[in-house]
């Protein structure tokens, strides 16, 4: 579900594949993407859930400007994860309440 051609930013790169974890599953990325972009190019539309009520959330703004969609990422809760690039071995989990793993 990548886009490969777009009508302003051009064709697909072709830029070199990385291996991420989410939520201890094994996803290929291009380098360089957004992991939210991983996200949803594989499917994964939630990201963290609520501290009060245990929702599901995912993108909203998709800037950076909200925190729908922060996630553990390498160990650090609450990163944006749609201005965040993926990087080799990176490891991104779903966040529960202000940071914390699914118990």
């Amino acid at each position: 579900m990548r886009v490969r051609e777009h009508p302003i930013l051009g064709a697909d790169s072709g830029k070199e594949s990385v291996s991420v974890t989410i939520d201890g599953a094994p996803f290929q990325a291009k380098r360089g993407e957004a992991v939210a972009a991983v996200m949803l190019a594989n499917g994964l539309r939630t990201h963290r859930h609520t501290a009060k009520r245990g929702e599901p959330r995912g993108i909203y703004c998709g800037i950076g400007q909200c925190t729908d969609c922060v996630m553990i990422v390498n160990g650090v809760a609450n990163t944006r994860t749609c201005v965040t690039p993926v990087e080799e071995g990176m490891t991104i989990e779903s966040q529960y309440g202000f940071g914390a793993k699914k118990a």
